[in-house]
């Protein structure tokens, strides 16, 4: 049996795509619950709130390049997906998966990524670090 997504998270879901293919971040607000929660690979604690995980999300989406979505997981209970993805970052391939869990209403609540290799999450981690790492620090959980 294939699992399939509650309405709400279904209807987020496709602006989420949209909203990636077309680079239009002006929605992602609208997407992320106000106390969204942010796991990275490259933070020992997770990053809490719309106004830090908005930002992480728009300033990645500009430092990827080749961005592709490849596949898509449901969970059984249609409230959480797991999105494989490949991109390059200052030349590294890389390849990875957006857990992201969402609330009865399709708003995100819990969003979790792992990469690999590590050169590609290093060289990740160290433009993201340039570019908003002093605006981050304080949202830290």
């Amino acid at each position: 049996m294939t699992a399939q997504l509650q309405p709400a998270v279904a209807a987020s879901l496709e602006k989420w795509h949209h909203m990636l293919q077309t680079r239009d971040m002006s929605i992602l607000a609208d997407l992320l619950d106000q106390n969204v929660v942010f796991r990275s690979p490259m933070a020992h604690r997770p990053y809490t709130g719309s106004l830090a995980v908005g930002l992480i999300l728009k300033t990645v989406i500009t430092i990827f390049q080749d961005f592709t979505y490849h596949r898509e997981f449901v969970t059984p209970d249609g409230m959480q997906v797991v999105l494989e993805f490949s991109a390059v970052v200052d030349g590294k391939a890389l390849k990875g998966i957006d857990m992201i869990g969402f609330d009865e209403q399709g708003k995100i609540v819990d969003f979790e990524v792992m990469i690999r290799p590590f050169n590609a999450l290093a060289a990740l981690g160290k433009e993201m670090g340039a570019r908003v790492g002093a605006q981050l620090e304080a949202h830290k959980g």
